[in-house]
């Protein structure tokens, strides 16, 4: 089910942050190797996992401008797709141009109350996140994993893609290469960078208006907790989820899904 459209920030058109977000894709396609199948990959699990619901509830934890919650929203039409981030200038792009598709939450993941921030009205069915859950330390995330659990409907599932690395650190190391090279070949490593983007954002007229209030609002997070994918299983567990493990993963990019 599409979502009301949203007024997106003064002087940012729709076509304008369109132009913007998929400058960001190609951006991150820098740092998430093989961004697109682990895209597609989180698609499928949610697909299967809410079939038998007619109008699905999904979040999308750390959605920036919304490309993994938009791509949802286009494959299950059925759904409702809360997209969740702290970041003014992504929603301010991802309302503008996705607006119609997904529902935007202004949240900060695990803060006091962040959950009563995303207005909802049943249990959900699916929540994904994508290379944003390992800026969280790790006592906040556990209390995360511990939320969701409480929030999602039995058989609903947690589709976190991030860069997991191995226990084993030579293991890690080849998982590395591996991602490296992939980039390589495929080009992604000539894509404009992070600093790059953000530039380019910072001359932008448009842009301003979101600017200034994430300038008001100091850092939007950063950093990683260094938490390995065998440490992730483990706080599912503990958190309560009885299956948990990766369904997908080249180099350190990883699909790692947990089952209420």
């Amino acid at each position: 089910m599409a979502a009301a459209a949203q007024e997106p920030a003064g002087g940012l058109t729709a076509g304008r942050a369109g132009e913007w977000i998929r400058r960001w894709d190609l951006q991150q396609e820098r740092y998430a190797c093989d961004r697109e199948a682990r895209f597609t990959v989180i698609a499928d699990v949610v697909e299967r996992a809410t079939a038998p619901v007619e109008r699905p509830l999904i979040a999308d934890l750390g959605c920036g401008p919304g490309s993994l919650a938009a791509r949802l929203a286009e494959r299950l039409p059925r759904a409702e797709v809360v997209g969740v981030d702290t970041d003014p200038l992504l929603l301010a792009l991802g309302r503008a141009h996705h607006g119609v598709l997904v529902r935007f939450a202004d949240a900060t993941i695990g803060a006091p109350g962040w959950l009563a921030a995303l207005e909802l009205d049943r249990p959900l069915d699916a929540v994904v996140s994508a290379t944003a859950l390992h800026y969280l330390p790790e006592p906040r995330l556990l209390s995360v994993y511990e939320q969701l659990w409480d929030r999602l409907r039995p058989g609903g599932v947690l589709v976190n893609g991030d860069h997991l690395f191995q226990e084993d650190p030579a293991v890690a190391a080849l998982a590395s290469l591996v991602g490296r090279r992939h980039a390589e070949r495929h080009g992604a490593d000539a894509h404009e960078d992070w600093r790059g983007w953000w530039a380019a954002a910072a001359r932008a007229p448009e842009l301003a208006a979101p600017l200034a209030e994430r300038a008001l609002r100091g850092p939007c997070g950063g950093g990683d907790n260094g938490l390995t994918l065998q440490r992730h299983v483990e706080l599912l567990h503990k958190a309560g989820f009885g299956a948990a493990g990766p369904v997908w993963q080249y180099g350190p990019s990883c699909v790692l899904v947990a089952v209420r």
